[in-house]
């Protein structure tokens, strides 16, 4: 018999982050336990911002959907005593529609749960190295003035080796040129590579027209430089294109890999948009099938989810786990980074545990 509680806590950020879509300066996460009485694993829950994908209604769903009742804590799941394989449940949470951030969850406890009862890391359940590329530091969409001064802090603090750029600011490309000559400047004594992401705040012309202008100033790549929904648009882009173009938003799951190959270099998933290490992996595959390249990102995680993330590091061109740095405080403990890497500990599991629990 497994075991399945649960945890909300509030995580505040000591930067406030801002995109294209929204601000947030804090997020309610949802932590998911699973025990087989001698082991337990973790999971996370991060809501994204501006959506529906909140802490309480996955809970609801979980529960429901792990058939637990009552309010024992913990509580015994009928659905998890007939087996618990990550595989099986990822189809069976996908056609209960429940949401992506609580399908990731269940997904990576129930994967940390058997790596624990095999006595071994998580990354060597995967058949993974423990080594990864280093990690990009995010700095949002702030004034100019702002940016300069934070740059330093966050490149300073972590000793990160990279640094992405939110720009789509709503003042429009002019803002973004001025805020990428501010976190370009301030990037400079750090000998920082840069990287930009536009969260879908871009059209075509406005793609165009900042592309040039990055690849002339030494970007490495641009994310997401249209909205969701209007893909047709990255057939323009991706023709002579300066920069390669990865795509965040518009891919969510390994299906959604082919619709975009011949428009794209590569593909950013992230644990929360997905529904977990499970289906990461198939977009991995499908990704690398189709010659693309290879990135994995976060929402407003900690260091639980971040660990899980940096599992699986080795299969990644590129990596931006870092939205634990900006946490005051990280709720938990497991996902460090060193040299600009972001690792996962060298125990079983994923290696992360909630120290405030």
């Amino acid at each position: 018999m497994l075991y399945v509680s649960f945890r909300k806590l509030e995580l505040k950020k000591r930067y406030p982050l801002q995109i294209s879509r929204g601000t947030q300066a804090s997020s309610e996460n949802l932590f998911v336990f699973v025990s087989d009485g001698a082991h337990a694993g973790v999971g996370e829950l991060s809501p994204a911002t501006g959506s529906n994908w909140t802490a309480e209604r996955g809970e609801t769903q979980l529960r429901e959907f792990l058939g637990v009742k009552g309010d024992s804590d913990p509580a015994p799941s009928d659905l998890l005593s007939h087996g618990h394989s990550p595989h099986v449940l990822w189809r069976v949470m996908r056609d209960a529609q429940i949401d992506p951030p609580a399908m990731a969850a269940l997904d990576v406890a129930l994967w940390d749960l058997i790596a624990k009862q095999a006595g071994m890391p998580l990354f060597k359940v995967l058949g993974l190295p423990r080594d990864s590329v280093p990690t990009s530091v995010t700095v949002g969409i702030n004034p100019p003035e702002v940016i300069r001064e934070r740059v330093p802090k966050i490149l300073q603090e972590c000793g990160a080796k990279f640094l992405k750029i939110k720009l789509g600011s709503p003042g429009g490309i002019e803002s973004d040129k001025e805020n990428f000559t501010a976190a370009m400047e301030a990037a400079k004594p750090f000998g920082a590579g840069l990287r930009v992401d536009a969260n879908g705040g871009w059209s075509v012309e406005d793609a165009k027209t900042m592309m040039q202008w990055l690849a002339e100033r030494g970007a490495d790549y641009v994310e997401q430089p249209l909205p969701e929904g209007s893909e047709d648009g990255l057939l323009e882009l991706f023709s002579n294109r300066p920069l390669p173009i990865f795509i965040d938003e518009s891919c969510r799951v390994s299906s959604d890999v082919a619709k975009f190959a011949d428009r794209v270099d590569g593909i950013n998933l992230k644990l929360m948009k997905c529904g977990g290490i499970t289906e990461a992996l198939r977009i991995v595959g499908t990704a690398r099938a189709h010659g693309l390249k290879t990135m994995i990102g976060c929402m407003s995680e900690s260091s639980v989810a971040i660990a899980a993330g940096a599992s699986m590091g080795a299969l990644f061109d590129y990596i931006d786990l870092d939205s634990h740095l900006n946490l005051d405080p990280d709720p938990a403990c497991g996902a460090g980074i060193e040299d600009g890497v972001v690792s996962p500990r060298d125990m079983p599991g994923h290696g992360a545990e909630l120290t405030n629990a």
